[in-house]
């Protein structure tokens, strides 16, 4: 009798122990989830925003993003398999499907020899809806990690190919590097290709409104006419460009449109803050962090609806420019980046334009002009004469007769006096750079909702889906 009451008072303990154990695990299970990458944002460039945000309201300190107000907050490591600072490809598998690899690899073991499967596989094979997004081209390094399976990112048409094969529902971006096959002329294209397998493709944010509706599995892209690698920055927008807010919306409502309360997925990449940093334009990367913010918001939004059965995170893949915030004296003046009115890429075009009009024969004041209107220079912004005199000399060598040295980023060929003008503005910003390329710089982690509690204590880019799936239950 007495050994009966004992395992009765065990089965008991169990039930009273384990059950509410049991209960929240499936109670505070993420039916949806939000996966965002900064591509490119290190810890620096989410502070200098707020630090600039800040600063624009006229307040020594932070005005917090969305996202890095959100109740989890701590840092991830970022090296690959082979090298200490990664590219994007081997930064973007890891976070991707939870395993390092060698530079340059697009979801495939470092030995490039077997695939490695995402984390949006894995919700694909669990039920859930899926969508794959971003602002640059939907056959990049960062997307492409989610679906394709190739040892080199460049092979573009490859990886738009393998789109049909990963079946998942929802693509978007600003559309395909190659489109066409370089090796193969009878290959086929990848938009016949999309056809072929059912896929809807709507180019631009007014046909997918158009088309959305009816479509089961649906490719976004900008409109025919744009460029099709990247959208453009967020501080060159003009009205009719594709942005991040609306690829984010679209995709919510395709991924929630007869989904039957299965559920979601969804991967949204801001992928040309990287861009940004490489170029080392401070002010461009800021606005590019803010354009990401608000495609986070909502996610938010859809959050607050499903507070309890939806899950945000907010990673990069690693830093890029090594920027420094502070270049000597202990104070900033990143409001002083406002009053840069485009990217240095499209400055560089605006002086090839000018160029072209003057057929060469540009005058400083010309320039000056120029500036003052994109820059802000000798207006709300006043030069030393150091600073004077670098625009000077590079005015005399860029427009002496002679063939320009365009200054080269990982994304871009510049006019030198557009790389100039930038580099002064940062100098007065007091905001510095390391280099061009990407660094080991620790990565933020940001999360909130269902399975939040798993993003604890520095970690490295491999944990960030592996508890994604944890939280989801895939």
């Amino acid at each position: 009798m007495t050994k009966k009451i004992y395992l009765f008072s065990l089965a008991l303990v169990a039930i009273i122990c384990f059950a509410p154990i049991y209960s929240y695990a499936k109670d505070k299970q993420a039916k949806y989830v939000f996966y965002f990458i900064g591509d490119g944002m290190g810890v620096n460039q989410v502070n200098g925003t707020e630090m600039y945000m800040g600063e624009l309201e006229g307040i020594i300190g932070t005005k917090p993003l969305c996202f890095a107000s959100f109740p989890v907050a701590t840092v991830a490591t970022s090296y690959s398999a082979f090298n200490g600072v990664t590219d994007s490809a081997a930064g973007g598998t890891a976070l991707a499907t939870g395993e390092k690899t060698k530079n340059h690899t697009i979801g495939m073991d470092k030995e490039r020899k077997e695939a490695v499967y995402s984390v949006a596989a894995k919700a694909k094979q669990a039920g859930k809806k899926v969508g794959i997004t971003t602002s640059v081209s939907i056959d990049h390094a960062t997307p492409a990690s989610f679906y394709a399976h190739q040892p080199e990112r460049h092979m573009y048409y490859e990886i738009a190919c393998e789109i049909p094969k990963a079946g998942f529902d929802f693509y978007a971006g600003s559309g395909f590097i190659e489109p066409v096959s370089k090796k193969d002329p009878k290959a086929v294209n990848v938009y016949d290709l999309l056809d072929k397998n059912g896929y809807i493709v709507a180019k631009g944010y007014n046909e997918f409104n158009n088309k959305y509706a009816k479509a089961s599995k649906m490719v976004m892209t900008a409109t025919e006419d744009a460029n099709q690698e990247s959208i453009p920055f967020a501080i060159d927008r003009k009205p009719g460009d594709l942005t991040l807010s609306q690829i984010t919306e679209s995709a919510i409502r395709f991924l929630t449109k007869d989904n039957d309360g299965k559920g979601f997925f969804l991967m949204v990449e801001g992928g040309k803050i990287d861009w940004a940093c490489h170029g080392n334009d401070a002010a461009t990367a800021f606005k590019e962090v803010m354009d990401m913010d608000e495609a986070v918001r909502l996610a938010y939004d859809f959050y607050k609806q499903h507070p309890d059965e939806t899950l945000i995170v907010i990673t990069a893949d690693h830093e890029t420019g090594g920027i420094v915030l502070g270049k000597g004296p202990y104070e900033l003046n990143l409001k002083a980046l406002a009053n840069q009115k485009v990217s240095q890429g499209e400055l560089s075009n605006k002086i090839g334009a000018l160029r072209k009009a003057k057929s060469n024969k540009v005058s400083w004041e010309d320039i000056q002009a120029l500036l003052k209107e994109n820059m802000g220079f000798w207006d709300a912004v006043q030069l030393n004469e150091k600073q004077e005199k670098l625009l000077k000399d590079e005015y005399e060598r860029s427009f002496a007769g002679k063939a320009v040295e365009l200054k080269e980023s990982e994304y871009f060929k510049d006019e030198p006096m557009a790389a100039v003008a930038k580099e002064i503005l940062n100098d007065i910003a007091l905001v510095g750079w390391v280099s061009g390329g990407h660094s080991d710089g620790y990565v933020p982690v940001f999360a909130v909702g269902a399975g939040s509690d798993l993003f604890h204590g520095r970690m490295d880019n491999t944990d960030i889906p592996k508890n994604i799936i944890k939280a989801a239950g895939y």
